[in-house]
């Protein structure tokens, strides 16, 4: 059984070998950007430069420009001359997988990271797959539980479905991502760090997801200070590997964190690649590469890929063009508020400015009024916020109002949860159904 199994991997290493060696010569460097006479190679193609000390340094080809390839180095440039060979490495537009890739950490070339001996891959994936047939996608009918109560109950998300967590920075997202990877009832955590800080990696790993979450997840990581190229590629990556366990029957959870640091790299290889810049310095090229890695996460009949996108929101804009671009193409959006993470009220969602465009095939009537009871009561006492503080508001000038302040405790203690503390979908719903039962 094992000769079989090292004899597929060997016919599999063949199938994807490159018979011809397309080849160039490299005649300019300017920044970021490699230029060559050939080789012969589409975009998005990979290249590997042969040093004349022996290094090689992969690039990938971003553009065309007057008879020549670009090409961005994934890898550092030291040593590189005028005239070394650039190779073409069309074959590496794909990523070997197995079940032995659970509990490990990748980097953007899909290897492992962790210092642990390198697990036994068995098959190989296309890195830039296509979304399916759009009457090919099974219809989101079950939930998906995250143990955090705001979005469990009230802002319910279904297995398939795409939600973006909008914040600035500092408001909670890497905790709320880490508390949902451990608590949540998929099957498999694909887990993307792209552009984090170093020292915010091994952190999320030990104290936000901890081994118990680490048991059923793929950690890839690109940190902020590599390549352009090489933080876009992780990104494709967890797609391709997220996609590998949904086609073994598995439910997934696909968190992205985070996109905004995703379409900033993109930016920097169009505008180098000669792009013109758009909207707030994007160029095109982003605002086309986000829809194809959103509708890669949906429910399917052999399993389901849940994303959850971060969106880091700058100056606490939540109208900039990617916040924009990204809200458009989801199936909802949840809102971590500043103010909320500054009183200590954790998780900092705004249930207002919240929303699951799936909530009406994910509740049952009775859940959906308590929820709709819930929201009323929050967005009444938001309206006389003011009024109340000032001691403007007499008592008994409006009922509806004075059993909400009286309610008011328990709907926050319901909002309100530890990190550490996991609720059960029935005890959501419970403690849900008794706010709501206080409220008028």
């Amino acid at each position: 059984m094992t000769a079989s199994i090292d004899l597929n991997r060997y016919i599999s290493l063949v199938e994807h070998m490159d018979p011809v060696v397309l080849e160039g010569e490299v005649v300019e460097l300017v920044g970021l950007l490699i230029e060559s006479n050939g080789p012969a190679a589409a975009i998005g193609d990979f290249c590997e430069v042969r040093t004349r000390d022996g290094h090689s340094i992969r690039t990938q080809v971003v553009g065309f420009r007057d008879g020549r390839v670009l090409s961005m180095p994934l890898e550092e440039t030291g040593g590189l001359r005028l005239g070394d060979r650039i190779l073409c490495r069309g074959g590496q537009s794909n990523v070997e997988v197995s079940p032995d890739l659970l509990g490990r950490v990748v980097d953007g070339f899909g290897k492992v990271m962790d210092g642990l001996p390198a697990p036994h891959m068995t098959d190989r994936v296309p890195l830039y797959g296509t979304p399916p047939n759009p009457l090919t996608r099974a219809h989101i009918v079950e939930k998906l539980n995250t143990g955090i109560r705001v979005i469990d109950g009230m802002l319910p998300c279904g297995k398939g479905q795409r939600i973006g967590i909008f914040g600035g920075s500092g408001v909670g997202k890497s905790t709320l991502l880490g508390v949902m990877s451990k608590s949540s009832s998929a099957d498999v955590n694909v887990i993307a760090m792209i552009g984090e800080r170093n020292r915010e990696v091994r952190a999320f790993l030990e104290h936000e997801l901890g081994p118990e979450g680490m048991k059923k997840s793929v950690v890839v990581v690109a940190t902020s200070d590599r390549p352009a190229p090489l933080r876009v590629r992780a990104c494709f990556v967890a797609l391709a590997i997220a996609e590998y366990f949904k086609d073994q029957g598995k439910s997934v959870l696909l968190v992205m964190d985070s996109i905004t640091r995703l379409a900033m790299a993109q930016r920097e290889i169009g505008l180098a690649a000669g792009e013109p810049p758009s909207q707030k310095g994007y160029t095109p090229s982003v605002f086309s590469l986000l829809p194809k890695i959103c509708e890669r996460a949906g429910n399917f009949d052999s399993g389901s890929i849940t994303g959850f996108f971060t969106v880091l929101v700058e100056g606490d804009d939540f109208n900039e063009p990617i916040c924009d671009a990204v809200r458009s193409i989801l199936d909802g959006h949840i809102t971590l508020s500043r103010q909320l993470g500054a009183a200590g009220h954790y998780p900092a969602i705004s249930v207002l400015d919240s929303v699951s465009r799936l909530q009406s095939q994910l509740f049952t009537s009775r859940e959906a009024e308590s929820a709709a009871k819930i929201r009323q009561a929050l967005a009444l006492y938001r309206d006389s916020e003011d009024l109340i503080h000032l001691g403007a508001y007499v008592s008994g000038s409006n009922p509806q109002l004075d059993s909400i302040i009286r309610s008011r405790g328990e709907l926050m203690k319901f909002l309100r949860q530890p990190p550490e503390d996991v609720s059960s979908p029935e005890e959501t719903i419970r403690q849900m159904e008794a706010v709501a039962g206080m409220v008028p």
